[in-house]
């Protein structure tokens, strides 16, 4: 059954949407095109935080990952609160933390501060992005119209992840590397001026009781099961790491038996009986961890290896900026056509071309090189992502549309983190490996521990060392980061051909909006 067809069954108002849920629409779209950014943003400003910082490997790790981290860790509880309290309501309270937060940010003066003012972004976060998406299930009824509006919400967002570096490099040329996050500030000024007269309000009539408790085990389960993942992946089968991870999912097994005694739970569990709902979330997720994983190696690959400004880097993420805005056209354009599981998987095929061309790369001539790969992958992710976000949302009444948005942005944002602390971890123990296997002679011991860390560090070493020592240890660690990152694109592949799989198997029965269904097609669930 479709949505709309379900919406019939059920009564609820299946009319088109007008000029005004359009308008709301480029509203919604502001604070989810800067959550993105925000992520992203840092990753060209990152050399410049770890020269005016100093922070250590791991702070620097926990600066990046934090965010992301926390987004996820508090996404169910906001989602559920947005619709208890009002979408909008909460998106505005989210706008005005999230622009006070980025303020803080901006004058960090330690990395430690630097860490506490990203979680607070990420707890900022995780207020605006279920109640926009959440606003759009409400705001578009008809199926054509919805696929269209999660479009332009997905492009928003993977757009905001491009030009963050873009704007990044543009604010790092001209003033210092906290002007990065002052970006957001004018921007959530203005939604929290437009959204009271530009968006409706929608809120479930029969909420219930909201469940403090089951919300504490949402984020403790979530945020140990990252970080003992994160400590493992960095330092191996050590015993802290490993409990850790274990509490995490005892307390995510605590978590899903509450949720099944509670008369109002803060997850309907029966979500996840609908194959719709369930498997295209898997398949983003794998797809997420997947791209996740390489996009901060390829924006520090700019920089440090191929030596390119932080502005120069920026402007050449534009063509997959544009690629992403195609796709979604494209993408829009077939879907009343073409089943949904066959675009997807066509398209992460696409992906997967895309992170083979990293697998050529050489450490020196290779801009043409990264800007096809980023073009290509980011053309082949388009329809998973749309076309996923619009199945989940549509397989839901929209009274509850808050928390199955933040659902499946918990698996999104969860996935992406753990890309970076897994994937890159990987590609932080190959560099090293290949670094202490063909460490110069001559070099001083003590910088050596330095420069086998980062290549950031090897190379700020390099430049204090005599011209030809500094030469050779530059050269050893730009082909060994390069040696990194072909590597992490192997494990994309792989990854990206497990999310077509997946694809295929569990959502292939969809027809398209303006296909006919007969039985073959029935959900299983």
């Amino acid at each position: 059954m479709t949505s709309t067809q379900s919406e019939q069954a059920t009564g609820e108002p299946t009319a088109t949407a007008g000029l005004k849920e359009w308008i709301g629409l480029a509203v919604l779209a502001l604070p989810t095109l800067l959550i993105s950014m925000d992520l992203s943003v840092l990753y060209l400003a990152i050399p410049h935080i770890s020269e005016a910082l100093q922070p250590s490997s791991s702070q620097l790790l926990w600066i990046l990952d934090i965010y992301g981290f926390l987004v996820a860790g508090f996404l169910i509880t906001m989602g559920t609160l947005g619709d208890r309290i009002g979408r909008r309501k909460l998106l505005m309270i989210g706008a005005l933390a999230f622009g006070l937060a980025s303020i803080v940010a901006a004058y960090s003066t330690s990395a430690s501060m630097l860490i506490g003012t990203r979680a607070l972004l990420g707890i900022a976060g995780a207020t605006l992005m279920p109640s926009t998406l959440a606003l759009i299930r409400n705001m578009f009824h008809d199926d054509r119209q919805r696929t269209t509006a999660i479009s332009v919400w997905m492009t928003s967002f993977m757009i905001g992840m491009v030009i963050g570096p873009l704007v990044g490099g543009a604010m790092l040329e001209n003033f210092w590397w906290g002007s990065v996050f002052l970006v957001a500030v004018p921007a959530m000024v203005l939604l929290l001026a437009s959204g009271p007269i530009l968006l409706p309000e929608y809120k479930d009539p029969n909420p219930g009781k909201l469940d403090i408790l089951s919300a504490l085990l949402s984020l403790l389960s979530v945020m140990a099961v990252i970080y003992g993942i994160k400590e493992l992946a960095k330092d191996g089968w050590a015993i802290d790491a490993v409990a850790v991870l274990v509490a995490g999912f005892v307390l995510g097994t605590v978590f899903v038996l509450r949720q099944q005694r509670l008369t109002d739970p803060l997850i309907d569990l029966r979500l996840f009986g609908n194959v719709r709902f369930s498997g295209s979330l898997v398949a983003l997720m794998v797809a997420m961890l997947a791209m996740g994983g390489l996009f901060l190696l390829l924006a520090q690959y700019l920089q440090l290896v191929l030596g390119l400004s932080a502005f120069e880097a920026g402007l050449w993420t534009v063509p997959q900026a544009a690629a992403m805005v195609v796709a979604a056209g494209v993408v829009s354009a077939l879907a009343p056509r073409v089943r949904p599981a066959y675009l997807m998987a066509v398209g992460l095929v696409i992906a997967m071309a895309g992170y083979a061309i990293f697998t050529q790369l050489s450490g020196a001539d290779d801009l043409a090189l990264i800007v096809t790969g980023m073009v290509v992958f980011s053309l082949g992710l388009s329809p998973m992502f749309v076309l996923g976000l619009d199945l989940i949302v549509g397989a839901v009444d929209p009274a509850r549309a808050g928390a199955a948005s933040a659902i499946s942005e918990t698996g999104q944002e969860l996935s992406a983190a753990l890309g970076v602390a897994v994937i890159g971890s990987i590609g932080t123990a190959v560099y090293r490996d290949r670094m202490a296997e063909a460490l110069p002679d001559g070099l001083p011991p003590e910088v050596t521990h330095a420069a086998e860390d980062t290549l950031a560090g090897a190379l700020h070493i390099a430049a204090a060392l005599p011209e030809a020592l500094g030469a050779e240890l530059s050269t050893l660690a730009r082909q060994s980061y390069t040696h990194a990152l072909q590597v992490n694109s192997f494990v994309a592949i792989g990854l990206t051909a497990v999310a077509a799989a997946l694809v295929m198997v569990l959502l292939r029965h969809i027809p398209a909006p303006n296909e006919t269904p007969n039985a073959a097609d029935t959900d299983p669930s």
